[in-house]
């Protein structure tokens, strides 16, 4: 399986093959190993894309030609978190979603509180804007994520179908 996207022209996997070795370097440096069961995880991380949360990707590992543990799922999610491989969302509701990291991408959220649905979105005068307040305040920062949560436009139609 090839992460969707990143093939290059004489069929190696360069990115996919850059963040193996990322992460197993990063476990190395704790002390740990990069098993088959790890390595399901991220190949899983990196061809799913999208939003996930834990028990999604145990779904999507079921029945796989490695077999992994919900206990594994979770711990190495956690890994990938730390190694900045995945980034953690809290998308209003009581479990945590998991995405992918692009490499010096960053992106924004808005969040349907009705549906779910998550879109994102990308803003360069928001993200300028944000640099300049981190400046006018003497702030360093290290990251941020915006989350902005209301209704989708298919929820509206939908409440306003509702109320009249």
């Amino acid at each position: 399986m090839v992460a969707k996207g990143r093939e290059n022209p004489g069929g190696q996997d360069v990115e996919f093959s850059i963040r193996m070795e990322a992460f197993a370097e990063f476990l190395a440096e704790k002390g740990l190993k990069l098993t088959r069961q790890r390595s399901a995880v991220l190949e899983e991380v990196l061809n799913g894309g999208g939003h996930f949360d834990a028990e999604d990707m145990v779904a999507r590992l079921k029945g796989g030609t490695t077999q992994v543990s919900r206990a594994t799922v979770y711990r190495t999610l956690e890994l990938l978190r730390e190694c900045n491989l995945v980034d953690k969302l809290d998308l209003g509701e009581s479990r945590s979603y998991y995405e992918q990291m692009e490499p010096g991408a960053h992106h924004d959220h808005l969040i349907c509180t009705r549906c779910g649905n998550v879109l994102e979105f990308h803003n360069e005068k928001l993200e300028a804007l944000q640099t300049e307040i981190c400046r006018k305040f003497d702030f360093e920062e290290a990251h941020h994520s915006l989350r902005i949560f209301g209704l989708c436009g298919k929820c509206r139609g939908k409440g306003q179908a509702h109320r009249g």
